[in-house]
């Protein structure tokens, strides 16, 4: 099938070649091209009938008027026509291995010891862990690959996030056209440890990952290429919600996601904010890591959460305190050295009401914050209906 093409089209094609000395050529460079050469836009040939990969458009080979061939393979050896073949040329990977660090800090609690066990395990049993942000859920993952010194692949998953982000795409590279292996092709080859961040952001985009679930090779149809999984890869993936959607509209952005894609998730993890107990301990090792010990400090603060979340689950008010916040108000406190400072600092993000609330709460936990003497307490302070410190 031919098409016929306008002068100044055979004209353009024929300066892109002169100019850039190369078939395929960048949306950018198409359009400078055209505006060049007068022309407001270049919507003729920036479009999916000459795309050959994202933001890449190939000039197509023409005999005068008409074109004879409308997509030019970009690898002469890889031809549409070929049969699918499982050992092609290798591709060269120069991605460095990233073995994420063990935080001396850190304190396993929920989930962590059975990751790791499936992770060492060396078999392929993808995980799916959910929980409200800030609990620990990412730093779990990375903290099983540093203890079992696996490489690891992290991944933010957003609405945009397609088949060519995850398994790869054509780039150029000093004026060469070049395919680049995605991140989850090279953990698939590497056998390294995926994981998929923030995956309830992701739309249908996604689905090409369905054989990846499976434990099965993946095909890359745009260099006609077969790619199996090396031993020891698997796949976790994390979420504030169960790919449902967000209910209660706290995670604007969140998708219902294809339940066909959700089943080759085999288990999924409910992960909690620590107990009392542990946060204590975390909170307590942060601070003696930022040079300002404060077990008091610690203590209060985890209590003053611990009020906060109970109340939260009761629906008494609208915003919690994770344990990813505490982490920041203890950093504030090692720069400013004020308990409340750091805390009104750390929380100033809530509207009005809600700050006003948290602050004055933490009053009323911690008497001595506004150098007044330590009263002993009957009864622990709580956030209620009738209480002036509830935000509504």
């Amino acid at each position: 099938m031919m098409t016929n093409f306008k002068d100044y089209q055979i004209d353009f094609f024929n300066k892109a070649q002169e100019r850039f000395g190369r078939s395929i050529i960048s949306k950018t460079e198409a359009l400078e091209l055209a505006s060049e050469m007068g022309r407001k836009t270049a919507t003729w040939f920036v479009n999916p009938k000459f795309r050959v990969a994202r933001n890449q458009f190939q000039i197509p080979a023409f005999d005068g008027p008409q074109m004879v061939a409308q997509v030019v393979p970009i690898n002469p050896e890889v031809s549409l026509e070929q049969p699918m073949i499982k050992n092609p040329v290798p591709v060269v990977d120069t991605t460095p291995v990233y073995v994420p660090s063990k935080d001396p800090n850190y304190v396993k609690f929920g989930f962590y010891k059975n990751l790791a066990r499936i992770v060492k395990s060396g078999q392929f049993y993808p995980v799916w862990i959910q929980g409200l942000s800030g609990n620990g859920k990412t730093m779990m993952v990375e903290q099983v690959a540093a203890e079992l010194k696996r490489e690891l692949f992290r991944i933010n998953i957003t609405a945009e996030t397609d088949e060519d982000d995850l398994l790869g795409h054509y780039t150029l590279v000093d004026g060469q056209t070049i395919w680049e292996d995605g991140p989850v092709v090279k953990a698939m080859e590497r056998g390294a440890l995926l994981l998929l961040d923030e995956i309830d952001y992701a739309t249908m985009k996604i689905a090409c990952l369905q054989p990846v679930l499976e434990g099965k090779g993946v095909y890359l149809k745009k260099v006609n290429r077969w790619v199996e999984p090396s031993h020891g890869f698997n796949v976790v993936a994390t979420a504030n919600t169960k790919g449902k959607g967000s209910e209660d509209g706290r995670f604007i952005g969140t998708n219902i996601m294809n339940e066909a894609f959700l089943e080759r998730f085999p288990i999924t993890i409910e992960q909690e904010y620590p107990s009392v107990a542990v946060e204590k301990n975390i909170v307590t090792k942060l601070l003696d890591s930022l040079g300002c010990p404060d077990p008091d400090f610690a203590a209060k603060l985890v209590s003053w959460s611990d009020i906060i979340r109970k109340t939260f689950y009761d629906g008494g008010v609208d915003e919690i305190i994770a344990t990813r916040r505490l982490a920041h108000i203890c950093k504030a406190y090692s720069i400013f050295g004020d308990r409340l400072q750091a805390i009104e600092l750390c929380i100033n993000r809530f509207d009005e009401e809600t700050k006003t609330s948290f602050k004055d709460l933490y009053t009323k936990v911690d008497a001595d914050v506004n150098g007044k003497p330590e009263e002993v307490k009957q009864e622990e302070p709580k956030l209620t209906e009738d209480s002036d410190l509830t935000p509504f």
